[in-house]
Parts: C-alpha cells; structure tokens; sequence
C-alpha cells in the first residue's frame, strides 16, 4: 500500500521519463512551429476614423442576409477573438450562413488619444460606423453585436439611437457591476481612479494583463504552461497555444479619459442598474432599447459573472427578449468546439425569425 494517492516508485519512474521524452520532443515541434498570427478570415477596410477602422469580412460566399451584423468588441484586446484562426471563428460560422459581418478595430491609442471620452468611441465611432452601413446597405437600421466591454458600449449606443439598431446582440457583456462574485468590480469599487489616470495618462496594456492574470493566478500563471508540456510533441495543438498566448499580450493601451469614465460611471457607480450614465451629456436609459435583444452569456465567465449579465432582461424595453446560457468560459464561448457549433447557429436562426 502506497497511501490514498496511490503514489509509487514505478509510477513516478514513468512520469519522469514520460516528462523527458515530451521535453526532447520539442526541440523537433519548436523547430517546425511557424510564426503564428490570428485572423483567419480575409477582411477589406471599408471606413476610417483616425486609428479606428471598420472592416468588412469577405466570405467564400455572397452574403444573403439583407442587413449587415456590425460587431463591437472590447478596448482592453485586439478584436479577432471572433476570428482567431480557421476552425476557432466565429465570424467564420456566421459567413457560412450567409451574413454580412463588419468589425470595428479600435485600433492602438496612443498620448493623442489620451482625451478621448466615451462620447467619441459611442456617438462618434460607433455611431459612425452605423451610419456608413445604413448608407452603404441603403437601410434604417442595422444588427449590432456588442462583445464584453463592446456590450455595454452598445447598449449605450441603442438606447441613445434605437432608431438606427434593428437587432441587438450583447455577448458577455456585464449590465449589473455589483454582483457578489464580480471580483474586477469588487478590486476596482475604491480605487482612486482619478489619481491613476492623472499620474499615468493612457492605461498600459501590460498594467492591464496583469491584474486580468491576477483573477486566476494559479490558472493563469502556472497551470497553463504547466500544461504545456503535454502537448509538446503536437505541432499544431502547440501553434494553437501560441496563438492564444500572441492575442493575449497583443493588448493596447487604453485611452485614458475613457478609461476614467468606464470605471466610475459602470464599475464603481453601476450606472446601467442604476441609471445615472451620461454620455456626451445625455441620458443612457435602457428603457429605450426596444428592439428585440439575445443576450448570450457563459455560465462559468469569471470576467463576466453570469448573474452580472442576466440583470439585462429586468432593464430593457423590449418585450422580445431571449437569453443563451453558455457552458464554459469568458474565452471559451468564442473558440471552443461546442461555440463554433452552437453560436453561430443560434444567431443566425434568432436574425432569421427576426427578418421581416
């Protein structure tokens, strides 16, 4: 009897040499590891303001959706989650049911950027993104899809323009800042935003990974490269684990009047519950969000607590109103093989039902 673990010569023997062939293995996997990128899908820019451009998605196929999806990601990380590489996309599974997808990048902020508010990304960018589709698709209104941070810009955006959004589309995006379990908005509840940004200007991306990181130290830290290590004779589950790393530290900076903004009026204020958003000096109300809204959310997001993101449903007013509960991660619901099957699907069937 060895004890509860079950722990013998042999077997730690075995693990070590297993360990040291995984290890010879990779000097061959490393040597024939090509640079890896994401980005899997050709796009063409159709639209500019400053650093921030709007791309259309070029599919192997004519779309055949009629009005166009506009995507709205993060600041914090460059947009291709959405389109990471062939067989993790979700731009990809949306163009091979016949929508028409556009992107806002947000481009890399630099010390002249360092005064822009949310009133430019929304009413500004957001808004003149919209209006281009609206021009180009010869339509009054188009869907919106707002990611994380991207959501709650775009939940400003409909409520300040529900005229101009036909579908509205929020993926993990946080509505309620002051669930229990939101341990970002709990770190960042006192934090003298002020001091920061008057002492630092713009965010550095680099401040930013690591207090991300810091939510799952051990996870995010250890266990990941730890893991590595399995699969160290797999070029290709290698390139993969590359790639995910490139877009994890490919982060901008961030704008620092945005920032000041974001975390006072949403993180420390709760201004979606409680109503007391202002951008460019008007009201966000979203008792104005009245046109049909899927909220879809991951059950087990640590960024963004489910409960955070259900507070959606009791605060527009819109009567049609449908949720998707996501089994997995903040990461997962974009690259996991369940998404690329599930997600697309839905909201493409969701749009469908909507189409008259």
């Amino acid at each position: 009897m060895y004890g509860p673990l079950n722990i013998t010569p042999a077997g730690l023997a075995n693990e070590a040499l297993q360990f040291q062939n995984k290890l010879a293995a990779a000097f061959e996997t490393l040597r024939k590891v090509d640079d890896v990128d994401y980005g899997a899908t050709p796009r063409e820019e159709v639209w500019r303001d400053g650093k921030v451009v709007l791309y259309r998605f070029v599919g192997e196929g004519k779309p055949t959706a009629r009005v166009p999806i506009l995507m709205s990601y993060a600041l914090v990380n460059r947009p291709y989650m959405v389109d990471l590489q062939a067989d993790r996309s979700l731009v990809k599974g949306l163009l091979a049911r016949g929508e028409d997808v556009y992107i806002i990048d947000w481009g890399y902020p630099d010390r002249s950027d360092r005064f822009l508010e949310l009133d430019d990304y929304i009413n500004r960018f957001i808004d003149g993104a919209v209006d281009h589709l609206r021009d180009r698709c010869g339509l009054d209104a188009i869907n919106l899809l707002g990611i994380c941070q991207g959501g709650a810009f775009s939940l400003c955006y409909a409520a300040l323009h529900p005229h101009k959004i036909r579908n509205l589309i929020t993926m993990v995006t946080p509505v309620d800042f002051h669930t229990p379990d939101n341990m970002l908005s709990n770190w960042t509840r006192d934090m003298d935003v002020d001091l920061f940004v008057d002492a630092m200007g713009n965010v550095p991306a680099d401040m930013m990974n690591a207090g991300y990181l810091m939510l799952k130290p051990f996870r995010l830290n250890l266990q990941k490269y730890v893991g590595l290590v399995d699969i160290l004779d797999d070029r290709r589950a290698v390139e993969d684990f590359l790639r995910m790393e490139k877009w994890i530290f490919d982060s901008p900076d961030l704008a620092g009047e945005a920032f000041r903004q974001f975390t006072k009026q949403f993180y420390q204020d709760n201004g979606l519950v409680n109503g007391t958003i202002e951008i460019g000096g008007e009201p966000v109300d979203l008792g104005f969000v009245d046109m049909p809204v899927l909220n879809i959310f991951a059950e087990q997001d640590h960024l963004v607590p489910p409960d955070a993101s259900r507070a959606l449903q009791r605060l527009v007013g819109t009567e049609d109103y449908t949720e998707l509960s996501f089994r997995g991660g903040h990461i997962g619901i974009y690259v996991s093989s369940r998404a690329q099957r599930d997600v697309p699907e839905t909201i493409h069937t969701w749009l469908r039902q909507r189409a008259n």
